[in-house]
């Protein structure tokens, strides 16, 4: 189950990631916006995309919406928060390129959302027992 579902997350990950490199690469190339706001407002177009397909497809959760959403809302806020620190320090200190600045920074936030994701946002505690349990 656990490489199923890191292989959903990560597919997911990908239509979600490419939402926000859209929306990034759109506000940026065409709109000639900063390239902090642009890509954290992807991240936000990104974040909406990941929670509707995660919620369904990766881990088929049981809770509503008012339980799991404020979850992945405090996840996302501080994968939002991250994303504005690296960001700004590899594109506004460091002088980084923003496209591969982003994909580092994606990267990490990636690992880091699945984990929380995986044993806080969407796991069901009505269960009384972890997901990995699941998977042996």
């Amino acid at each position: 189950m656990l490489r199923r579902q890191f292989s959903s997350f990560l597919i997911v990950g990908g239509v979600a990631t490419s939402a926000h490199y859209a929306v990034m690469i759109g506000l940026r190339e065409l709109a000639h916006a900063p390239v902090i706001p642009s890509t954290l407002t992807g991240y936000v177009v990104g974040g909406v995309t990941n929670y509707i397909l995660n919620r369904r497809h990766t881990f088929a959760t049981d809770r509503t919406h008012g339980e799991a959403g404020w979850r992945f809302a405090l996840v996302a806020a501080t994968g939002f928060f991250m994303t504005w620190a690296l960001m700004a320090l590899l594109v506004g200190k460091l002088g980084a390129p923003y496209i591969p600045a982003q994909m580092f920074t994606t990267g990490l936030i990636l690992v880091f959302n699945f984990i929380v994701h995986r044993f806080w946002t969407f796991r069901d505690f009505s269960r009384d027992k972890p997901v990995l349990k699941q998977d042996r």
